[in-house]
């Protein structure tokens, strides 16, 4: 085996810390052929679908990428701009926002990057472009508020198979969650607060998670355990009581269940029992996306106003919001505590070239 190395790497390079935030991941284009290529990594991770590697094969290989990648470009050319999908370019301003407030925290020498779990750009490509600018600690964000294995641990995955075949291996830390921290619940809820000021509020606050089959659950995943505090510590924040907000999953495909109660079925029962008005807020989604812009925002809206509902709001993802970055720049500054980032020493090149050095 050859390990890799930073081609790029000088004795001039002082050791940096390197922070790397990342989220899921999204096709290159909205296009079959890039939704193809981005299903077929997405899906083929035991992470994501844990069924035995060669029955899904044969239905990954023999149906569904045979009929999902037109169906799904087809929803994603909905949300894509000028700047790529929606969480490509949150998460690129994520990212930048947050070197930004740490600069002004007095972080001058930190590497800030951002990479997706499947599809571009990739963790690989990003980790090699830190580890050449001299980042020798690194500390990971994957932005997914609740743990779960089919995300978080993942990301974790990831990490660990490029570290396989690396020479040189950072001193690493890993944020598995921070579903119940503080100023994140604080951000949540001001976001809350502000599309009310504008908009009212509304018969019903619902919050809606992504869904994971009911088996990974039994199976002891914490997730949606983290899902159901996340909800009622917001709406502790908002001082709502528990007739006012409901919890409910989105985003499910195949026939076993998941994790209920179903965010789509939910709507459309709503009307028949007397919630005219609702609000939908998705706290385990820290960028937008095609399931809060198209799914959420789109979907479900219609299933709600055709089974009778009169007003229904999508309420935005944290985004770039000040509130967001600053949260997560003190979740960064928690997890860094005790690593000291290193003074210039314009001495360290000449001492490494006198010991036998040849850059």
């Amino acid at each position: 085996m050859t390990f890799k190395g930073s081609p790029h790497f000088t004795h001039r390079q002082n050791d940096r810390i390197g922070v790397l935030v990342t989220n899921l991941g999204t096709p290159d284009a909205p296009t079959p052929t890039a939704l193809r290529r981005y299903l077929k990594e997405f899906l083929w991770d035991p992470r994501v679908v844990e069924t035995p590697r060669p029955l899904w094969w044969l239905i990954l290989n023999g149906v569904i990428l045979n009929i999902r990648p037109r169906r799904s470009a087809k929803a994603y050319a909905t949300v894509f701009t000028d700047e790529g999908s929606p969480l490509l370019f949150h998460t690129r301003r994520q990212a930048h926002a947050i070197t930004e407030e740490l600069k002004a925290r007095g972080h001058h020498n930190l590497v800030v990057d951002f990479a997706m779990r499947y599809g571009n750009p990739s963790i690989p490509s990003v980790l090699q472009n830190m580890f050449d600018q001299g980042v020798r600690k690194l500390l990971v964000l994957p932005l997914y508020p609740q743990y779960s294995a089919s995300t978080t641990a993942s990301t974790f995955d990831a990490i660990s198979a490029d570290f396989v075949r690396r020479r040189m291996i950072p001193e690493l830390r890993f944020i598995t969650q921070y579903h119940d921290y503080e100023p994140f619940i604080n951000a949540a809820a001001a976001r809350i607060r502000d599309h009310w000021q504008t908009h009212g509020r509304a018969d019903k606050l619902m919050f809606s998670y992504h869904g994971i089959p009911k088996r990974y659950l039994l199976n002891g995943d914490p997730y949606h355990c983290e899902c159901h505090k996340t909800s009622r510590l917001i709406a502790q924040a908002l001082g709502l009581q528990a007739s006012e907000h409901m919890t409910t999953f989105q985003s499910r495909f195949g026939r076993e269940e998941w994790l209920k109660p179903y965010t789509d079925h939910t709507l459309q029962a709503m009307p028949a029992q007397g919630i005219k008005s609702v609000q939908v807020f998705c706290p385990g989604f820290s960028a937008d996306c095609l399931e809060t812009i198209e799914e959420i925002g789109e979907e479900n809206k219609e299933y709600f106003m055709h089974a009778g509902g009169e007003r229904y709001e999508y309420i935005t993802a944290l985004n770039d919001r000040p509130e967001h970055i600053s949260a997560l720049a003190d979740l960064l500054q928690l997890h860094m505590s005790g690593w000291h980032e290193a003074e210039p020493d314009d001495q360290r090149q000449p001492r490494a070239m006198a010991l036998g050095a040849d850059k």
